[in-house]
């Protein structure tokens, strides 16, 4: 049958099917029913129309933690046809007022932790919970075709201005679908999801939503991603998928270790946003949890990869993993592109991507049976003497450094190889470096047996801290920029 592919369809099963199930908020303490929460979705339409005249096709921004308001807009926003544009908290003020301005938001929705950051002007969540609890709820929402944007993202900006990544609805519904199969993360009504990734990066990896489609309990943790809350939220609510980047998981792991937190809860825990060392994966599946790469981007909706077993495949560890079905991967003069239906077709206010196939920038390696692997970012690749260094491989090697808490690789100006290679490191306690334990010697001395002699960095520069972008990936254009006096021989 021809069939709308819009979010009305994934809320309304959640409302009729799934009413006992929970959504819990372990920042504010509130715990409510589905049931609860879906009628005030639709106060919350309501008051969306007749109080802030929200319209079809108008962009209304979010400037929020993850929380239970939020988790509202994620429904209301779309069920009365307008965009979600979930701004990042984390990037400077002259930056979100230029994303604001050029999203030509007509309302920004703040959470009041934030309303001393929030651009203005704003309406922040405890006005609309007032409103929410005198209207009466939307029973008839307008009419939203699967094509009409359901929600707006920018990326990050490392390379230029940001650019906006629209999500349709049959994207974002087809995106739930495909985070639902057993080959992918498989979220089903047994599960109790946690997504620590922020709701406003690449809408939560798109949690919201496929947990709802398959009735999933769904847990958010307020603003503390510190090692300490997330391990008690998980143990306390007993949490069974939780995603987030690597660096959560290498806080978290030795507090795992000394059983500080029960975390047997986890069958699944995956893993986006850059790629984690085996060492940390090996480390997890010690303990009995399945630690699982992702691999996407905002522009692909986002997941576009699960690193699940394979048929005849011993180890999936040496991989990115296998393109989710639904999705197809080429690699292309080295370039990883993809396509498919919560793939985006283009940039807001820019035109769509050459030839129908998104080139992620990445550059790969396809193996016959679809199996790949990242081997860098095409602008962070290494060039020395004519040959390619991968900084991401490097990087993953250096952090299963005992005395290595994190750490980035850089091409720096060589005067004979064009490029070397710098390794930027954060020491795992402040006098390690002075100790010994992060010296230029020692790095090659772990480094020798696993890479190429001429892959050894050329030197190593100890830090507090790696810079990082808004979405908490490392900021080599920031990095590039510290190290521009360094010019090697």
């Amino acid at each position: 049958m021809t069939y709308q592919l819009t979010i009305h369809s994934v809320f309304e099963r959640l409302e009729s099917w799934y009413g006992d199930g929970l959504v819990i908020d372990a920042g504010l303490g509130i715990r409510r029913t589905y049931a609860e929460f879906c009628d005030r979705v639709r106060r919350l339409c309501t008051v969306l129309v007749d109080e802030l005249g929200v319209a079809k096709g108008d962009r209304v921004a979010t400037f929020s933690w993850n929380n239970v308001n939020h988790l509202e807009l994620y429904w209301a926003l779309p069920l009365v046809g307008a965009v979600l544009h979930t701004l990042n908290i984390r990037l400077f003020p002259e930056q979100v007022r230029w994303i604001v301005d050029h999203a030509e938001d007509k309302v920004i929705l703040a959470d009041p932790l934030l309303a001393a950051d929030a651009p203005s002007p704003h309406v922040l969540f405890d006005d609309l919970d007032r409103l929410v609890e005198k209207a009466e709820p939307m029973r008839a929402f307008p009419p939203v075709g699967e094509h009409d944007p359901l929600g707006l993202a920018y990326t990050s900006g490392t390379t230029g201005d940001p650019k906006g990544v629209i999500a349709t609805h049959r994207g974002t519904w087809t995106h739930a679908m495909g985070a639902c199969m057993a080959d992918s993360l498989a979220i089903s009504e047994s599960d109790r999801v946690m997504p620590i990734a922020p709701l406003f990066h690449a809408w939560g990896w798109g949690m919201p939503y496929a947990s709802a489609m398959t009735g999933a309990e769904i847990v958010v943790h307020g603003r503390d991603t510190s090692a300490d809350n997330i391990g008690s939220i998980i143990e306390r609510e007993r949490v069974t998928v939780a995603g987030a980047v690597p660096t959560i998981w290498k806080e978290l792991l030795p507090l795992a270790r000394a059983g500080k937190y029960d975390l047997s809860s986890l069958r699944l825990v995956f893993v986006g946003g850059s790629a984690s060392p085996r060492s940390l994966i090996e480390a997890y599946r010690d303990l009995g949890i399945n630690y699982t790469q992702v691999w996407g981007m905002t522009e692909t909706g986002p997941i576009a990869c699960v690193a699940n077993p394979r048929r005849g495949v011993d180890d999936v560890l040496d991989y990115t993993g296998t393109i989710t079905p639904g999705v197809e991967g080429r690699v292309v003069d080295g370039e990883l592109q993809v396509r498919g239906p919560w793939i985006a077709e283009g940039y807001y206010r820019v035109s769509a991507f050459e030839d129908g196939w998104l080139p992620t920038g990445d550059m790969a390696e396809m193996e016959p049976n679809g199996l790949f692997r990242i081997v860098d970012r095409a602008k962070d690749l290494v060039k020395s003497g004519g040959e390619w260094i991968s900084s991401v491989e490097l990087e993953g090697l250096l952090l299963a450094h005992p005395d290595v808490r994190d750490c980035a690789v850089v091409g720096v100006r060589s005067r004979k190889w064009d490029e070397r290679p710098v390794a930027v490191v954060v020491p795992e306690s402040p006098g390690s470096a002075e100790n010994g334990g992060v010296t230029l010697e020692s790095l090659h001395e772990f480094l020798g047996t696993k890479v190429a002699k001429w892959w050894l960095p050329d030197e190593v520069v100890t830090v507090a801290e790696i810079p990082k972008t808004g979405v908490g990936k490392i900021d080599k254009k920031a990095i590039r920029n510290q190290l521009s006096h360094l010019e090697l021989p």
